[in-house]
């Protein structure tokens, strides 16, 4: 207690009172000096014990605060009925609960980062090496239609590589909160077919069957490049899994309440455990031969419910996988 400086000045000026009311006391008679002694030290006493009773306190919550500064898995702060005293330690309880749970969530977030970078890692690995081993082939290979169909798949690697880092500086931009999505009125059709557009020569060599099915006048409120990404995305998922000679269909309904754009592709459907985590990052489903990087959904999702939007994905009655996305009004 002495270490404090109020505390010490205090000391000293209740010592020089309580000398000068002795003195005076024994200096009127005996019995005024007796019971001004008595008096002074039972008040200086009570002083004390309840001075340090209120340091004691004080003491352990300090502790408790410095055992969340060390990353201490404990915290317990005794009530008080002290007043001022019990809202002290009420607000530092609430002080030190949110420090708990901010610590708590950097730690789940590091080792998130932690896991994405091992993803990012084996995803930019497995392409490198298949190009590491055709360059091998090919450099081995004197027959000139060997070498060109492996230059063809060297090119589709490359690509393949470049939308995964292309992909990934998108979630990175939006994940840190540097995005500002455009609102603005955007045509449907127009929207439909803008993220059409890298698709149709994929689409006619595959011979794919591809349906539209979009009124001429409905409009919706977002951001037209970011919303074309993400149903390039969608596209995209269905073409691989549509395969040759499969069928896409795009229909579009608008009442009231929402607009809503439904992607049907004629593939294979998920898979019934895979449903609940199409949307999260890195993940490729339990089929060995899948090719994705498990990146193209989540952007997808990240990208239409940060506009205000939903996006699902089912297995259709009809067989085939179907996207659906909903802007409500």
């Amino acid at each position: 207690m002495l270490r404090n400086r109020e505390f010490r000045h205090f000391v000293i000026l209740f010592s020089l009172i309580a000398t000068s009311a002795v003195t005076l006391g024994f200096a009127i008679n005996m019995a005024a000096g007796i019971l001004t002694t008595t008096s002074t030290a039972a008040f200086g006493i009570a002083f004390f014990v309840f001075t340090k009773a209120r340091y004691i306190s004080i003491a352990r919550i300090s502790h408790q605060i410095d055992l969340v500064l060390h990353n201490a898995d404990l915290l317990y702060i005794e009530e008080s009925d002290e007043g001022e005293l019990s809202i002290l330690h009420s607000e530092i309880t609430k002080m030190l609960l949110r420090i708990r749970e901010q610590n708590d969530a950097l730690k789940k977030e590091k080792e998130h980062l932690a896991d994405s970078l091992a993803d990012i890692a084996h995803q930019l690995r497995t392409p490198l090496t298949s190009a590491n081993l055709i360059l091998s082939l090919l450099e081995n290979s004197p027959n000139e239609n060997e070498r060109k169909a492996f230059i063809r798949e060297t090119e589709e690697l490359l690509m393949r590589m470049d939308w995964l880092i292309t992909s990934l500086l998108k979630l990175s931009r939006l994940d840190a909160g540097i995005v500002v999505f455009q609102n603005e009125q955007i045509d449907v059709n127009s929207l439909i077919r803008s993220a059409l557009r890298p698709f149709l020569i994929p689409i006619e060599l595959r011979y794919i069957d591809l349906q539209i099915d979009v009124p001429k006048v409905v409009l919706i409120q977002g951001d037209p490049d970011w919303i074309s990404q993400a149903i390039q995305n969608i596209l995209k998922n269905c073409i691989e899994s549509a395969g040759e000679h499969g069928r896409i269909e795009i229909d579009c309904t608008d009442n009231r309440l929402f607009t809503e754009i439904a992607i049907h592709d004629s593939g294979a459907g998920f898979q019934q455990e895979d449903l609940h985590c199409l949307f999260d990052r890195f993940y490729r489903g339990k089929n060995p031969n899948a090719t994705g990087y498990g990146i193209g959904l989540a952007l997808c999702k990240m990208i239409i419910t940060r506009q205000g939007g939903t996006i699902t994905a089912k297995n259709h009655p009809q067989g085939g996988a179907i996207f659906t996305i909903r802007f409500s009004k």
